[in-house]
């Protein structure tokens, strides 16, 4: 599914959000998103105390902004663009660690953690394998349990070729592997 593809006509409309969200990074985004805020927005604010006047204003103000700017960008991108979420949470964690001197100690450190964090679950984010259906059963929405599903299957062609399961004993990975998908037993 793609960023132009819509959500299929099936799927509730209480669950499009739900599967819109499961099939990108989101909460590597949400975090990228939410460290912009303050690496951008903490030098140019100021904090009023009664009559004093507090400013946090830097002299690289304009790269604060420039790194807020495209830390945003790189959060919409890991929503709207799944594909490039290597490249988004590697370039996230780089511009949180430049903030560190630009932008107050990387928006008082509260950004630059925000930072780290998006930028390495998107790196580390990858999609979930799609999950196999059966085309004769209802579907619930529950996943099929394959191991359980290979290995009665696997019981009923043996009992259907009329060798006992005693002769052989169960098959394990290594027997079906190295046969070739068949016992050799029996």
């Amino acid at each position: 599914m793609s960023a132009e593809t819509p959500a299929s006509p099936e799927v509730r409309k209480e669950n499009r959000f739900k599967v819109w969200r499961q099939t990108r990074p989101f909460w590597a985004g949400l975090f990228t998103i939410l460290a912009s805020l303050p690496i951008a927005y903490l030098p140019y604010g100021d904090v009023r105390l009664g009559n004093m006047t507090l400013a946090m204003a830097t002299t690289a103000g304009a790269g604060a902004l420039i790194i807020g700017v495209l830390l945003f960008t790189l959060g919409l991108t890991m929503w709207f663009q799944p594909v490039v979420r290597v490249f988004a949470g590697v370039a996230t964690i780089v511009l949180g660690l430049v903030s560190i001197p630009v932008s107050n100690f990387g928006g008082l450190v509260i950004g630059f953690l925000f930072a780290l964090m998006g930028g390495g679950m998107s790196a580390a984010w990858a999609p979930a394998p799609p999950v196999e259906e059966t085309d004769g059963a209802e579907h619930d929405g529950e996943p099929v349990a394959s191991e359980e599903t290979a290995y009665a299957s696997e019981t009923e062609a043996v009992l259907a070729a009329g060798i006992p399961e005693q002769a052989h004993g169960p098959a394990t990975d290594t027997t079906i592997d190295a046969n070739g998908g068949r016992n050799s037993a029996g």
